[in-house]
């Protein structure tokens, strides 16, 4: 299954509805920029990462299609 895509959160806003769908999760959510790995669920952690570019998201665990379709609108192919 996918537990991997890029995501793009450009706007404030953008972090704070995203954090609130990742926390939802009862797994670990990954946002990788570069050599940097903080938590998706920490909105301190997100604004940390160069935003203007997009993000890794990884997810830890088999299936992440629920997660991946709440944050659609977050996902850049």
């Amino acid at each position: 299954m996918k537990n991997q895509t890029t995501v793009m959160l450009p706007a404030i806003n953008d972090v704070k509805n995203f954090v609130s769908e990742v926390t939802l999760c009862d797994y670990d959510v990954d946002l990788i920029s570069g050599r940097y790995a903080v938590d998706a669920k920490s909105i301190m952690g997100i604004f940390s990462l160069d935003l203007s570019k997009p993000i890794k998201l990884e997810a830890q665990t088999d299936d992440a299609s629920e997660l991946f379709e709440r944050i659609k609108q977050y996902i850049v192919e």
